[in-house]
């Protein structure tokens, strides 16, 4: 009896998605390609369903943007019927091009699909993207920052502006080049935390988790002003940008950039 109910669950799941669930021999898959022109100080976004999504930022003007759509079925020719149908919508003014991977419609059994992005963009631009499966990574941006994601960490490298990150199932580990005066927020539900602080970096620390332990690297220069297991809170360098570190199932670490062993735990 669990297993039938055990099955009819994965059934309903299965019905209620767009994308199944399984091992898939067809394979089917293209490219989509497309470049912008954005108005300095404009706004970047994607919506993405299934597939990563990779943000770099760059010194050309444009944003260049390959998009590989991957469909998969019982079969070759099945995969590549289905190739087709997975939309990817545009909406483009001067200040701000939105992409979203369009909803198949219909009920998909024994198929699924996946696009995966691959952006170039300014580095000044403003970033929003978001993901239900897949990973965020995001490389040398110093716009501000939005990455969500529900089944996939967020990855970030040589930022250098305001980061609000979030997932519920993955780990979010970011990498700062410098910090501005914008806020950086760093939240996952079941994963852990880890940033990467210039040693110079000016901020106001809070470190918050539920099930897990709080590191800090000895060489960062912090004033502790609070600091238990589950909670940590202090002034590096004298205090200055706000930055939020918040996990319920996993540990957080607080590190100078290029640290990547040496930690203290705080308790």
């Amino acid at each position: 009896m669990i297993r039938r109910v055990a099955c009819l669950a994965a059934v309903l799941a299965l019905l209620a998605c767009d994308v199944s669930i399984g091992s898939l021999a067809g394979r089917a898959s293209d490219e989509w390609t497309r470049s912008y022109k954005l108005s300095p100080g404009g706004e970047f976004r994607i919506r993405n369903t299934n597939g990563r999504i990779d943000v770099e930022g760059g010194d050309d003007p444009s944003v260049e943007v390959r998009a590989e759509r991957i469909a998969r079925a019982v079969s070759d020719e099945a995969a590549r019927e289905l190739l087709p149908r997975i939309a990817i919508n545009e909406d483009v003014k001067p200040d701000r091009v939105s992409i979203e991977t369009g909803r198949l419609s219909g009920i998909m059994i024994g198929a699924g699909f996946e696009v995966r992005y691959h952006v170039r963009a300014p580095k000044s631009v403003v970033v929003n993207v978001s993901n239900t499966n897949g990973q965020i990574t995001l490389k040398s941006l110093s716009g501000r920052v939005t990455a969500h994601t529900t089944n996939g960490g967020v990855r970030g490298n040589a930022l250098s502006g305001g980061v609000d990150a979030t997932t519920t199932n993955g780990g979010v580990d970011v990498e700062f080049a410098s910090v501005g005066t914008d806020r950086i927020s760093l939240t996952t539900t079941n994963g852990g935390v880890t940033i990467d602080l210039p040693a110079d970096a000016k901020a106001d620390v809070l470190a918050t988790c539920t099930n897990g332990g709080i590191s800090v690297s000895p060489d960062v220069k912090m004033q502790v002003t609070e600091q238990s297991r589950r909670r940590f809170e202090g002034k590096m360098n004298g205090g200055g940008t706000p930055v939020d570190l918040r996990t319920t199932n996993g540990g957080i670490r607080i590190r100078s950039r290029g640290l990547a062993e040496k930690t203290t735990e705080s308790r």
